[in-house]
């Protein structure tokens, strides 16, 4: 096979990974997502919205779950989840997600062309709390969190991790 062939064929297979974005996004919008522009994602991420909060994707946004959809691979799919009542997670215009997990339990707002390495993770709560000396409550209490805000043009590396309370950017 050609080099040029080759090329052609990897384009192709491009385009036809791209198919099933259709359904996520799709998904998505039945679980309660707001996409109020294009998403492309490659594979499919899990995603909840907890009644009364707000997930919106501001649009031209890439949620790529899919092992190949990153040089560094993916170890998991893309995580978005509001947790609460009231709860907002908003990504602006061009944010890009590469097996990131986004949890809010009160607020994550991340500016227009921000990117997210491999594996990142972005949380304003801490999921647990101490009950007794040692021992620990699963129920994360929204008086708690803390909102995290993340400007525009950031770039979050790859494995990081952004807890409660912290601005970037």
């Amino acid at each position: 096979m050609s080099a040029s062939a080759a090329t052609q064929l990897g384009t192709l297979l491009g385009q036809l990974r791209r198919l099933p974005s259709h359904l996520w996004a799709t998904e998505a919008r039945l679980r309660g997502a707001d996409l109020r522009g294009a998403v492309v994602f490659l594979g499919r991420p899990i995603l909840s919205v907890a009644p009364g909060s707000e997930m919106i994707f501001e649009g031209e946004n890439n949620v790529f779950s899919s092992p190949r959809a990153n040089p560094l691979g993916n170890a998991q799919p893309c995580v978005l989840r509001t947790l609460a009542p009231g709860a907002r997670l908003v990504l602006g215009q061009r944010v890009g997600l590469s097996g990131t997990v986004l949890c809010a339990l009160r607020a994550i707002t991340v500016g227009e062309g921000t990117i997210f390495g491999s594996g990142a993770m972005v949380f304003d709560n801490d999921f647990h709390k101490p009950a007794g000396e040692f021992g620990w409550t699963d129920a994360a209490d929204p008086a708690d969190a803390r909102p995290v805000q993340i400007g525009r043009g950031c770039f979050i590396g790859a494995r990081a991790i952004v807890l409660k309370g912290v601005t970037i950017g």
